[in-house]
């Protein structure tokens, strides 16, 4: 049983939508989210950064309460100027995110916090009390939640039945944006919303695709306010906002490696001791990996295809089988020296949209001396690592879709 709550979404008036949604502001260059910011009153990084245009005089420190402040005060000037206006009946809200190669449809509404305590939304990666604490005092200052947490579950027929028949219908919103997406919301009628939070019944466990710190978070915030007594079993914060999508419309893609060492060897000294653990054969022109265990090498403008000997596979357990571990045991610490990929300056990552150019530049650039791509991880490994309560390999998954903040923005006590 997955429990779905509907709210009362805060949202941009239709005119607006798509100027005040924006991507996460850490995906901006500095330039551009200056330009977007000059150009755009509208954006939502208005509110999440609002002392881009400061001096160094009136500025807060980030992530200090004084900060946090300045961030509800814009968010609340947003809602006076009638940017943004809340809704009268609680609902869930249908996605809609298309993009040239994907379309990625589900829900918006509340995931909870009872459930995941329970471990029936499972987890894959480990937080940092540090960053949990951080962003716990945020949103208890600033008392809403704009970024949905991305969680995946089976597929249901019973839910595509009525997604269907909403979809039909004239979104609320309908925009495209720069990066050739477009985006629709539909929001739900209160038999609709019925229908939904029935299929959801059938459904038992949720996985944290995207969000490990937003989640924990806001279950540590509840967690704060249950303990000061005043307590309502009814109010938002008893689950968090989050995107509901069924885990086949996912996008899983890698997170490949640029290491600017070689540990002091040679190309040859370095297939040497790839083979001791690899089938090392040579490309004659670059492609992806075409199965699991496959990981391809670029070195000296040669791509080389390093596939894991067979007498290996049977000794590999949940974790033990993500490819971005096989290539850490094997390659990166023994050979290159790399034993932390959190914190080694000798390794960086490129998420799999950027693909096999971006890798043959950095590497024949000079930048990096050797380049690896590697095949993504399945639904199904991420899954077997978070039922093993097991943790994911750093930098294992770029997953998809990104989520919009400021569509539907969640009033956390309500």
């Amino acid at each position: 049983m997955t429990k779905i709550k509907a709210f009362k979404a805060i949202r941009p008036v239709r005119s607006k939508a798509h100027l005040v949604a924006s991507r996460a502001v850490s995906t901006y260059k500095h330039s551009i989210l200056e330009a977007k910011l000059e150009s755009n009153p509208f954006s939502f990084i208005h509110i999440i950064h609002p002392e881009f245009f400061e001096n160094d005089n009136t500025r807060t420190l980030p992530n200090t309460p004084e900060r946090f402040l300045k961030v509800k005060d814009k968010y609340e000037e947003f809602s006076a100027r009638g940017i943004l206006k809340q809704d009268e009946e609680k609902a869930l809200y249908v996605y809609r995110q298309s993009t040239p190669n994907h379309s990625y449809l589900g829900v918006i509404g509340g995931a909870s916090v009872q459930e995941y305590k329970e471990n029936k939304i499972k987890k894959h990666e480990a937080t940092l009390a540090s960053r949990e604490a951080m962003f716990t005092n945020y949103l208890d200052i600033v008392g809403f939640n704009a970024e949905p947490v991305l969680l995946s579950h089976k597929k249901s027929e019973e839910l595509d039945l009525v997604l269907a028949e909403i979809t039909k219908k004239r979104p609320e919103y309908e925009f495209a944006t720069t990066d050739e997406s477009t985006h629709e919301l539909w929001i739900t009628t209160a038999e609709e919303l019925l229908q939904i939070q029935e299929a959801y019944d059938k459904i038992e466990t949720c996985y944290i695709a995207d969000g490990h710190h937003r989640s924990a978070s806001s279950v540590r915030l509840h967690d704060l306010i249950a303990a000061k007594g005043d307590y309502h079993a009814d109010k938002n914060y008893t689950s968090f906002l989050s995107f509901f999508i069924d885990e086949e419309r996912l996008n899983i893609m890698p997170f490949n490696r640029l290491c600017n060492t070689l540990n002091g060897h040679s190309k040859s000294s370095l297939l040497d001791l790839v083979e001791t653990h690899f089938e090392v054969e040579e490309l004659k022109r670059p492609k992806p990996p075409e199965q699991l265990h496959d990981i391809h090498m670029f070195i000296d403008r040669t791509w080389f295809r390093l596939r894991l000997r067979v007498d290996k596979h049977s000794k590999l357990d949940a974790v033990s089988s993500i490819d971005a571990e096989i290539l850490t045991r094997y390659i990166l610490s023994p050979v290159l020296g790399i034993h932390d990929l959190t914190t080694d300056e000798n390794i960086s990552f490129q998420s799999g949209e950027d693909g096999i150019l971006a890798i043959e530049h950095s590497v024949n650039s000079g930048v990096n001396q050797v380049g690896f791509l590697l095949y993504p991880v399945t639904m199904e490994q991420l899954k077997a690592v978070a039922d093993e309560n097991a943790i994911m390999p750093p930098k294992s998954t770029y997953i998809e879709p990104k989520m919009r903040s400021g569509l539907t923005i969640y009033k956390i006590d309500e």
